[in-house]
């Protein structure tokens, strides 16, 4: 999945296998709640859905809406009139908020929850039994907020998105979590975080700011170099991702543990001013 309001990157997105392009609406308590954290903040809008999807011809259509609050009904109804193909619901905390959700898109569109606050864990069971439910996707930066934790990767090694995955897995819904950097980077190697991926049975993710930041590049010649490179690179590695061993995932993981610890002690370090445990 990649974001993107823009029809020219969007068309270079398609064309190198994206399978969804990804418009953003979501603006209620944004701001505030990653306030200080280099974290995207759309400004999109429902016109850019009919501006880009009659040319999408393999790649779907996805719109994030805001959370659910008063006007939710009538975003949603503009966003399906508008043409999407997928709608995602964020920062949900109650099975009431997605049974609405579910009930006001009433069949119209697919339809994916992003599961990004403790709440949503704790009533996650009873979430996944509301019909109608198509995706659903862990979104680790505002659920590590939710927790307090230090780094969202944090996630992946205290057991979080595992616990999850395994839920999803048993219900028969399609699962993916977080975003994934270029090969080679990402403040933990992008490699650690795909084949994580690969071994929890994650099919989706999120292409990041690193992979191809679009607002940092002038020229759309550029753009759809930087695209093709990192799209061909990404592919082998999950040529490579798809064959591998236990052996491999459990090294892997004791890599994964040990670089998220890392980070986590750097972070601490520079929070408190001196040397910390992760």
């Amino acid at each position: 999945m990649y974001i993107t309001n823009d029809l020219d990157v969007a068309l270079i997105a398609q064309q190198y296998g994206v399978d969804r392009v990804w418009i953003d609406l979501e603006t209620i308590g944004k701001d505030a709640r990653q306030k200080g954290l280099d974290s995207v903040k759309s400004h999109h809008q429902i016109s850019d859905i009919a501006k880009i999807k009659p040319h999408l011809t393999t790649s779907e259509m996805l719109v994030r809406v805001n959370s659910w609050y008063e006007g939710s009904v009538g975003e949603i109804n503009a966003v399906i009139d508008a043409g999407a193909d997928m709608i995602m619901l964020p920062y949900w905390k109650t099975a009431d908020e997605v049974q609405k959700f579910i009930d006001t898109v009433d069949g119209r569109c697919k339809t994916t929850l992003l599961l990004e606050t403790k709440e949503a864990v704790e009533c996650v069971d009873e979430v996944l039994a509301i019909p109608g439910v198509d995706e659903i996707h862990i979104g680790l930066n505002d659920l590590h907020l939710s927790y307090g934790l230090d780094f969202m990767f944090q996630l992946l090694t205290d057991g979080t998105v595992e616990m999850l995955c395994d839920k999803f897995r048993t219900a028969n819904i399609p699962y993916g979590f977080g975003g994934i950097a270029k090969i080679g980077d990402g403040a933990v190697p992008a490699e650690k975080i795909i084949l994580e991926h690969y071994r929890l049975g994650s099919t989706r993710a999120i292409l990041s700011r690193t992979f191809c930041d679009n607002a940092k590049i002038d020229s759309i010649e550029e753009i759809d170099r930087v695209f093709k490179t990192n799209m061909a690179e990404l592919r082998k590695f999950e040529e490579y991702a798809a064959e591998a061993t236990e052996e491999i995932h459990k090294r892997n993981r004791e890599e994964l543990v040990d670089a998220v610890n890392q980070v986590v002690a750097k972070v601490r370090e520079k929070k408190y001013g001196g040397p910390q445990n992760a």
